[in-house]
């Protein structure tokens, strides 16, 4: 029983040996008239806590119940302004086992949190702390969004270390009146979550904030781009995408407006749709030009290039590729750099330079790695399996293919176009090149792959028959 003999050890300090077997003594016979069906273990544990709260003081006491309103743990500031902790209470927490540190984070074991979970519930506070806690990450989910661009990475983990306590902020405005707050928490995630690939998660979250109040806000229609974003691969959100431009033009919302057209400009790209999309992202990289966004508009001018390539304007699409790479690095935007050299690669590949893009693929991949991007490595995984197939090596472009796919099954992730269209080509090659055998071999060992695995695979950092 390591935790109860470790609670019991943070008391050595303060009490001798045979008042630590008293007390225990004392406490164990109660549990006699709880719930006898739990395991014994676990009673005598549930005792050991209790003890081991008793003897806390009641400022400790206070803290600890109040820190249970945290899930997945916190930071100091976090505690300091939601629970108002002081540090020499945290320490005492510490110092006594019922509250873990890990670098900059404090934490409690999910038993000893239950417990503490109680005892907030019983404290009569737990109502006020639910909404100081869902107000604070709130405010950090919008502080975030702005910085969710060119050099994310920090950003995005620090909301991926919060996730839970932003699930748990969000399942608090859900269950108040609060509907505005729940639809302006669920569209500042937006971004965190479709670049993390929690895309059913957030559609889920969006669509269920967006049931609850269909005000014409400003809120309304920033989760309305949210849930245009979380599905633009997937069922077309058409009319969720033409009524949030619908609205942010009515709210007479610049900015909004153009992220609007642009989200519309994907989904109609997505039906096929090519010279309407055509049109909107040329209206996209005027307007964000306009509004000084460079990012956007360089979003918007990557877009662009692919619809010029699906219809068949190579030189431009080429053209636009090559000024978004070039303005990207002038910027430090490492992001939509890794982007323009994907849509690059595909042009060398069609040339037969299958090194030249093998070379910008791997450069992007270990980007969309270190960032946690799922949906791009996914597709950069698509991107070494055509590589590989135009270079002859059909069994390694199987295996990256099917881990690919198997992969946007398991997420629960739709294919796009543009990468369905290259995957069949890809897959054509394939079968021209293997029997049904050896096919099918490969194609298993790919589905069996990790995300982990099969990226390593494609970076050349597995040994194949791994």
């Amino acid at each position: 029983m390591p935790l109860a003999l470790e609670l019991a050890a943070a008391r050595v300090k303060a009490l001798s040996s045979a008042q630590i077997l008293e007390r225990l003594e004392q406490r164990l016979p109660l549990l006699t008239g709880g719930a006898r069906d739990l395991p014994e273990r676990q009673r005598t544990l549930h005792a050991t806590i209790q003890w081991s709260h008793e003897l806390l003081t009641a400022e400790e006491q206070r803290l600890f119940a109040r820190l249970a309103v945290f899930r997945g743990g916190c930071t100091l500031g976090a505690a300091e302004e939601v629970t108002e902790a002081d540090l020499d209470t945290v320490q005492s927490l510490l110092d006594k086992s019922l509250l873990r540190q890990t670098q900059e984070r404090f934490w409690m074991l999910e038993t000893i949190r239950e417990y503490a979970a109680e005892r907030l519930e019983e404290s009569g506070e737990a109502e006020k702390l639910r909404g100081r806690h869902a107000e604070f990450f709130l405010a950090l989910a919008e502080e975030a969004e702005p910085h969710l661009r060119g050099r994310p990475r920090e950003w995005l983990g620090r909301l991926e270390q919060e996730h839970d306590n932003l699930r748990a902020a969000l399942d608090t405005l859900e269950a108040s009146t609060e509907t505005q707050l729940t639809l302006r928490l669920a569209g500042a995630l937006s971004v965190f979550w479709y670049m993390r690939g929690h895309l059913v998660e957030g559609g889920r979250r969006l669509e269920s904030a967006l049931g609850a109040d269909e005000r014409p806000t400003g809120a309304r229609a920033k989760a309305l781009n949210g849930v245009v974003m979380m599905a633009t691969y997937g069922a077309v959100p058409k009319p969720r995408a033409e009524e949030a431009l619908a609205l942010h033009r009515e709210l007479g919302d610049a900015r909004g407006t153009a992220d609007s057209r642009h989200l519309l400009g994907h989904v109609l790209a997505e039906e096929g749709d090519f010279s309407r999309a055509q049109q909107l992202f040329e209206e996209s990289v005027r307007a964000f030009e306009e509004l000084g966004d460079e990012h956007f508009t360089l979003l918007a001018t990557y877009a662009l290039a692919g619809m010029c390539q699906e219809l068949g304007d190579i030189e431009r699409a080429r053209a636009l590729d090559e000024e978004t790479l070039r303005r990207a690095r002038d910027l430090n935007n490492e992001r939509l750099e890794a982007m323009a050299l994907d849509g690059l690669s595909g042009y060398a590949r069609d040339e037969g330079r299958v090194e030249d893009a093998f070379s910008m693929n791997r450069e992007s991949l270990r980007y969309w790695r270190d960032l946690g991007d799922v949906q791009h490595e996914l597709d950069s995984l698509s991107r070494f399996a055509a590589n590989h197939s135009v270079a002859g090596d059909a069994e390694l472009a199987a295996r990256l293919l099917s881990s690919s796919l198997a992969l946007h099954e398991e997420m629960g992730l739709s294919v796009p176009l543009y990468q369905a269209g290259r995957n069949e080509a890809t897959l054509a090659r394939i079968r021209g090149l293997l029997d049904d055998a050896a096919f099918a071999e490969a194609w298993e060992q790919g589905r069996a792959l990790t995300i982990d695995e099969a990226v390593a695979l494609a970076l050349g950092e597995a040994e194949r028959d791994a």
